[in-house]
């Protein structure tokens, strides 16, 4: 038999790069899903660690490993305002952009929220603690699919009801800032993982 090596099982890389190829993973598939056109996103997402590491190092940069993408259609100190300035200016001045997404190592201060919240376009924030696993890839998770306003209105009309009678989604819960859904908006909702016959209910977000 074998004798394996205990020094061959553990890893050499730091807890960071771990973190942020995750993370990195995760914010892909999540601008996927939400019917983003990620460049090059089945080579990323076939990326293993060491291959992470190789290109970005064990303590990558946050500049290198932003992504920027097209719809197909249509550490413990807190991020604080001088940050948040920098990082959105940054931005501005290279892409002309209709939202950003900020994976963020902790809880944003009163003032850079304050900040994101004025700024031009919407910014969404994430822990990347949040983004370490894919939450929609559980294989009971349902799935999600946003009705258009046609829609909407066919669904409330179909029923006689006003959107705030249907079972009700906080844009803040887990799965609607994911898939970035927004006030006002009617979700479908298919459930199909270990029932019988699909089920299918609809959501409004509030």
């Amino acid at each position: 038999m074998q004798k394996v090596c205990i020094n061959s099982l553990v890893e050499n890389g730091s807890l960071d790069s771990r973190r942020y190829y995750l993370a990195r993973r995760t914010v892909i598939e999540m601008l996927s899903d939400r019917g983003y056109l990620v460049p090059d996103m089945d080579a990323q997402l076939r990326r293993s660690l060491a291959e992470f590491r190789a290109e970005f190092g064990d303590h990558p940069e946050a500049d290198r490993l932003r992504i920027t993408a097209h719809r197909v259609s249509n550490p413990s100190r807190k991020t604080r305002k001088q940050n948040a300035v920098g990082i959105l200016s940054q931005i501005a001045n290279k892409e002309r952009l209709d939202k950003v997404i900020l994976v963020v190592q902790s809880k944003m201060n009163s003032h850079a929220q304050k900040v994101l919240d004025e700024y031009s376009v919407k910014v969404e924030t994430f822990l990347i603690a949040d983004l370490l696993v894919n939450i929609s890839k559980h294989f009971l998770e349902p799935k999600y699919e946003i009705l258009s306003p046609g829609e909407k209105d066919t669904l409330l009309k179909k029923h006689a009801i006003e959107d705030k009678k249907l079972p009700m989604m906080l844009e803040s819960d887990a799965i609607a800032r994911y898939y970035g859904f927004e006030k006002g908006q009617v979700v479908k909702v298919c459930y199909a993982g270990g029932i019988p016959h699909s089920l299918v209910s609809y959501r409004c977000v509030v």
